[in-house]
């Protein structure tokens, strides 16, 4: 027990490192499907060295409260799975953390602020119903909600679980708030809002929430990966792959796809959930 949560923590402290190396990766594979140059690969951490160095404009006491809030319960969730415990309460940990940073736009009473906020919370809305049934698809496949029961199985949760998958990857670039699916922020021109919830978020303050994204984009590719984990120990080099290969193609779904309205956002995510989770879902549930 003692060894995992050390796992734990450590996990914890590498995940900003690992997602600011992926965010840097994303925005340099990006330049080149556009065919420009783009930014070097430590880019992520040369503009969070920046952050930190300007003075932050807190708009009232309970914004940095928030923020670091909303980083604190995504470490949390980050903790949960590399200790091996409940995916199910890493996934509640993970949905507390967005409803903090709900409240962090909300609480600065700006017009742009407040309806990026909002449109936030029709992603969580569209995205949350997914995240619980991958956990109930980790658990018919493994007789367990435990990461570590997971980690320990005959074969690898894919094999029974593929329909699952295939709804996660519709919400993963929801998570990752990419385009088509950026309706509450984006980072890219072509959203009217642009950075949308983060409007009135600056300086230090915003370097935090640069480290929550990178915690967020490490735990999705961790969430991703763990439907290709097993016994086997050659299974977590599958892992690996197969978490770069779903990362990559958000990448292109990112710089090929425009931003749709919220309307399809929501039908296409939850018709996607019904479609492959719930067909999943019914025949590992006539099959057991």
């Amino acid at each position: 027990m003692t060894v995992r949560i050390i796992i734990g923590f450590l996990a914890v402290f590498a995940a900003p490192f690992i997602g600011g190396i992926l965010s840097g990766l994303d925005r340099m594979i990006g330049a080149r499907m556009q065919r420009r140059q783009g930014p070097p690969l430590l880019q992520p951490f040369y503009d969070f060295y920046k952050l930190t160095k300007k003075r932050a404009n807190i708009m009232n006491g309970l914004q940095i409260f928030l923020v670091i809030g909303h980083l604190m319960f995504v470490a949390l969730s980050i903790w949960i799975v590399y200790t091996g415990e409940d995916l199910l309460l890493a996934v509640f940990s993970l949905t507390l953390a967005e409803m903090l940073f709900c409240l962090v736009a909300f609480s600065a009473s700006a017009p742009y602020s407040n309806m990026s906020a909002q449109r936030e919370l029709l992603q969580m809305a569209c995205a949350e119903p997914m995240l619980l049934l991958m956990a109930i698809g980790f658990y018919m496949a493994n007789g367990s909600f435990k990461v570590m029961d997971i980690l320990h199985s005959s074969s690898p949760a894919i094999l029974k679980t593929p329909g699952m998958f295939a709804g996660f990857l519709v919400i993963l670039v929801i998570e990752l708030r990419k385009s088509p699916f950026d309706v509450s922020t984006s980072h890219h021109a072509h959203q009217e809002m642009v950075k949308g919830i983060t409007t009135d978020i600056a300086g230090s303050v915003m370097a935090y929430v640069e480290v929550a994204e990178w915690c967020e984009l490490f735990l999705m590719a961790t969430f991703t990966g763990m439907f290709f984990i097993c016994g086997n120990p050659l299974s977590f080099l599958a892992a690996a792959a197969a978490a770069a290969l779903v990362l990559f193609l958000m990448t292109l779904v990112d710089n090929t796809f425009p931003r749709v309205r919220w309307e399809r956002m929501l039908w296409m995510s939850w018709g996607s959930t019904f479609i492959f989770a719930g067909v999943n879902l019914l025949i590992l549930t006539l099959t057991r």
